[in-house]
């Protein structure tokens, strides 16, 4: 199994203030799906997808990608870790605003020692003609083009999308989920994305459903539909 999450625990606070994130998750992901984890507000799925990037540590259980656990990286091969199997894409697009387009993907480039072509990405996110433009001259579905192009130049293993489509119209976010999915079979990375928006399930290839911090429903989603027939 490439990415498994086990008896995963994690709180916030201490004493009457503790608060339990998540009491135990358990479930896996195979190389090159879309993981869907859909869940309301304060079910726990921005946590877990922090833990998976790395950014939050859990108080329990443990996460292992590849074969390679995080729990037992130092903070040197955690680094590394992030570096070499992740990307990130965000709600809020964390631009760098007196980059052009082409230059902001190019910091993700750096970063990687296997990067994408850059220019071939361009075309693929359909932003070649706009790659001279500064982040304020993007509309906001080019602004989310660009930071998934900075995510994925690294060339990563895995995806990760925190509600990519939360600040898009509706157009606008068929749009990206459309990317996302071109990308995931264009380059084979498994793409794990959070959402609250039910409908997303439907282009996923495992849906994984969070409530108070506990796996609801984990399923392998046998009528996958096409991310530009999603409707809601």
């Amino acid at each position: 199994m490439f990415l498994e999450i086990h008896e995963l625990r994690k709180s916030f606070g201490a004493g009457e203030n503790r608060t339990e994130v998540l009491k135990g998750l358990d479930f896996s992901v195979e190389k090159g799906e879309i993981c869907v984890l859909l869940g309301p507000s304060g079910s726990g799925k921005s946590t877990l997808l922090n833990i998976i990037g790395g950014i939050d540590e859990a108080d329990g259980g443990y996460i292992s990608i590849d074969g390679e656990k995080m729990e037992e990286m130092k903070e040197k091969a955690l680094t590394e870790y992030r570096r070499r199997h992740l990307g990130y894409v965000f709600q809020m697009y964390n631009l760098i605003p007196n980059l052009n387009v082409k230059e902001n993907i190019e910091v993700g480039a750096y970063l990687s020692d296997r990067p994408l072509d850059i220019d071939e990405l361009l075309h693929t996110l359909g932003l070649y003609e706009h790659r001279h433009k500064l982040p304020n001259q993007l509309s906001g579905g080019q602004q989310q083009r660009t930071s998934i192009g900075r995510a994925i130049v690294k060339n990563p293993d895995i995806l990760l999308c925190d509600e990519p489509t939360g600040a898009l119209d509706y157009h606008t976010s068929k749009e990206i989920l459309k990317l996302i999915e071109d990308v995931n079979q264009k380059y084979g990375n498994t793409v794990i994305m959070v959402t609250h928006n039910d409908a997303i399930k439907n282009m996923a290839d495992r849906v994984v459903k969070l409530r108070d911090g506990q796996i609801r429903k984990n399923y392998v989603n046998e009528t996958k539909i096409a991310a530009g027939d999603l409707e809601w």
